[in-house]
């Protein structure tokens, strides 16, 4: 299976990207294919909202868009990993995510599987409700198979992340794909 992990923090090196390496690394061990896009350092337009794309694509505007659309419309399983940022994801994520516009109508047909990847500094039992819901509607939406959610609450540093239960999750999670 060929895994897309669309990241979205703009720290290379932060506690999200932590969590995707062990992911990637679970599910290379399955076995699978792993590409991972860097949304944050990526040059991705925002949508304009013109729907010249008709909800199919292409979209007008050239941007690093064209080359993750292909690697999305390659993949069988997309994950998206981006650090809790005022209790939703990232904007480079969001960007990206709005530009499906363009391509909706071929992710939806291909019914591919999809997981959750995300950190935060807060602790609190509540802290991830709005990215679940906003995931959970995206599943829904795009005729995504949830595969599941690593959800690192008291990840806000990458040493607290590497002290946490988390990266053995997000590796367990990449392992257990069949």
């Amino acid at each position: 299976m060929k895994i897309v992990i669309l990241e979205g923090s703009p720290n290379r090196q932060g506690s999200s990207h932590m969590l995707a390496e062990e992911f990637a690394k679970g599910a290379g061990e399955a076995g699978h294919e792993v590409v991972s896009i860097s949304a944050a350092h990526s040059k991705i337009s925002p949508c304009t909202g013109c729907v010249s794309c008709g909800y199919n694509g292409p979209c007008v505007q050239k941007d690093d868009m064209e080359h993750i659309r292909t690697e999305i419309l390659g993949a069988d399983m997309l994950v998206f990993a981006t650090p809790l940022y005022y209790y939703g994801m990232s904007a480079q994520l969001k960007i990206l995510l709005d530009r499906f516009c363009a391509i909706n109508g071929s992710i939806q047909r291909k019914k591919m599987k999809s997981a959750l990847i995300s950190v935060a500094w807060n602790g609190d039992g509540w802290t991830f409700d709005a990215l679940e819901a906003h995931y959970n509607t995206l599943v829904k939406y795009l005729n995504f198979e949830n595969q599941g959610m690593v959800l690192g609450k008291g990840c806000g540093t990458p040493s607290m992340t590497a002290g946490s239960k988390y990266l053995k999750k997000a590796y367990e999670l990449g392992k257990s794909l069949v």
